[in-house]
């Protein structure tokens, strides 16, 4: 395997490039904005939308490259290319090619199904395919969007009716986008949390509007549903609203106790990741011969990989020898599935 695991993230070997490194580096693709993505590199190669997240919560970026998708270029040796990923605005793929004409995919975290405010992901053929696995797990199976979020408009409408404030919890970028996006459309009025709005404007600037939001001043008004992240609810000014309602949109709704965990009284599964049929769905259209998992279900999913006849295992997964010389996954003892994925709001 051409990509190897470090205390700072996944490096491609012989060269500077790493991929969404967690820690300060010469030079890093970055897949996307989230917080567990981005750090101060001396260079980032990413697309513009990306870059503009970065720079709203890091500050000024030096030796940054905005790349737009499609549309390759040289790095010393190798060629890059980003696609899109479908996972938040201006998320993407990376795909190397190295001197040999190997092609390494780097997926960062993805979502085949299409979003209301982002781009639509592509598939990207390859030969080494490095893909999340957050929802690798064969329980993780998503109903259309259109149905969830049909369910999340009957629900904010009984609220309203009762004279409750309803409140969406969804990750400041993206998620909640896609939120205010979905709910304006409906002829909803929308109060956003400071981080949520702060985002918001930056999508409009950026040529994704998603519709009129007002940020929150510490009052709702009447017929106002608000968008906050999970959060923002130990926050005082949010406590005192009342009478209220919380609902969380997160793929692991389909956990049981899911919603209580988020100190919501009910939960959506409404997810910017792939679910599992999408995970080995992706995995067979890009061709590859070799598969590295990472995050959340990543020995799950290696596992079913093989089944389907990929040479897979997880990047924290040393390969081994057999008898007869072919490279196998090293056994590892399995951890609690509820210490492999971090419970943020997916």
């Amino acid at each position: 395997m051409s990509v190897e695991l470090r205390r700072g993230g996944l490096h491609l070997s012989g060269t500077p490039l790493w991929f969404d490194a967690r820690r300060k580096s010469e030079l890093s693709f970055v897949s996307h904005a989230h917080s567990d993505h981005i750090a101060r590199h001396e260079r980032v190669i990413a697309t513009a939308p990306t870059l503009r997240f970065m720079e709203h919560r890091l500050g000024a970026l030096t030796g940054a490259l905005p790349v737009p998708y499609r549309r390759p270029f040289e790095l010393g040796p190798l060629v890059i290319e980003l696609l899109p990923a479908g996972h938040v605005f201006g998320s993407a793929q990376i795909r190397v090619t190295r001197e040999d004409g190997t092609r390494i995919v780097y997926t960062g975290d993805f979502n085949l199904s299409p979003g209301l405010a982002t781009e639509p992901a592509e598939v990207a053929e390859c030969d080494i395919l490095v893909m999340e696995s957050t929802f690798g797990h064969p329980r993780y199976s998503f109903a259309p969007k259109q149905e969830t979020f049909a369910a999340v408009e009957e629900w904010v409408r009984g609220q309203l009716e009762r004279g409750v404030a309803p409140i969406i919890l969804a990750y400041s970028l993206g998620k909640a986008q896609e939120a205010i996006k979905f709910l304006t459309t409906q002829g909803f009025d929308v109060c956003a949390h400071s981080s949520v709005a702060e985002m918001a404007q930056l999508y409009f600037e950026l040529g994704m509007p998603v519709g009129k939001v007002r940020a929150f001043d510490g009052h709702f008004r009447e017929g106002e549903v608000g968008v906050f992240p999970p959060h923002a609810l130990g926050r005082k000014a949010v406590r005192q609203i009342w009478p209220r309602a919380l609902a969380v949109l997160t793929g692991w709704a389909v956990d049981p106790g899911a919603a209580r965990r988020y100190g919501a009284d009910i939960a959506f599964p409404v997810s910017d990741h792939a679910d599992f049929a999408q995970l080995l769905s992706y995995a067979k259209q890009t061709g590859a011969t070799e598969v590295l998992t990472l995050h959340g279900f990543a020995h799950e999913l290696a596992a079913s990989l093989r089944q389907e006849g990929f040479c897979a295992r997880a990047v924290d997964q040393p390969l081994q020898l057999d008898l007869f010389g072919a490279p196998t996954p090293a056994r590892v003892k399995a951890r609690p599935a509820k210490r492999r994925a971090a419970r943020k709001s997916r």
